[in-house]
């Protein structure tokens, strides 16, 4: 029971950690991805190099960047800021990639369909090809979720009192097999955070594809 009243202290700040990096990714991406999908050399190449650049730098160097290397007069990241804005922002890039697939994925003919009932270029994109890209990706984007769930036990390195970090520190301090129960209850609960999201992950991907060859 004392694992287990360990690990729920930090379930909190898991779930905190996960739905804010993930919000942030969610509407970051956007334009993000509007500048990958551009035929403007412009906006296509400082958004292609931003997205390289984050997807090729492991999660922990961020986190770390964001709360030991950065610091504007007083202002210096709390853990759980760096951890937020760290993740929120590999979310950023990594969700910009889903995006940017799911409107190659859109038929041109929508477009040009589109176009010739009269609506404007904005129009069309926004209304046409957004929500059929968003449907095509929503798979994706459920799976992600899964994989930023986990990815948040990384905010331990950097001090956020999330469910690793709890694990940890009752280890430590009973240094017996004990210490090992915490880590076994972690498991089970990402096991059944994952479940809800895997589900709607599989449920989606059916619709998808009763769609396409309905």
């Amino acid at each position: 029971m004392d694992a287990f009243s360990a690990v729920l202290q930090g379930l909190p700040m898991t779930i905190i950690l996960t739905l804010s990096a993930f919000a942030i990714g969610l509407v970051g991406a956007i334009p993000l991805a509007v500048g990958l999908s551009s035929s403007n050399i412009i906006l296509r190449l400082p958004s292609r190099l931003f997205v390289d650049l984050v997807r090729g730098v492991p999660i922990i160097v961020w986190l770390f960047l964001l709360k030991f290397g950065i610091q504007i007069g007083t202002f210096k990241f709390n853990p759980v800021g760096a951890a937020i804005v760290g993740l929120g922002v590999v979310s950023i890039a990594y969700l910009a990639e889903i995006y940017r697939g799911g409107l190659q994925a859109v038929p041109r003919g929508q477009g040009e369909a589109a176009n010739a009932l009269g609506l404007n270029r904005a129009a069309a994109f926004y209304g046409v090809m957004v929500p059929q890209a968003f449907r095509i990706v929503s798979p994706s984007i459920a799976t992600y979720l899964t994989g930023l769930l986990k990815d948040s036990s990384i905010a331990s390195t950097i001090i956020v009192s999330e469910m690793v970090f709890q694990s940890q520190a009752f280890a430590r301090q009973h240094p017996t097999v004990e210490g090992i129960l915490p880590y076994i209850l972690v498991g089970i609960l990402y096991i059944a955070l994952s479940l809800p999201v895997a589900y709607l992950s599989r449920s989606l991907d059916s619709r998808m594809r009763k769609a396409v060859f309905a």
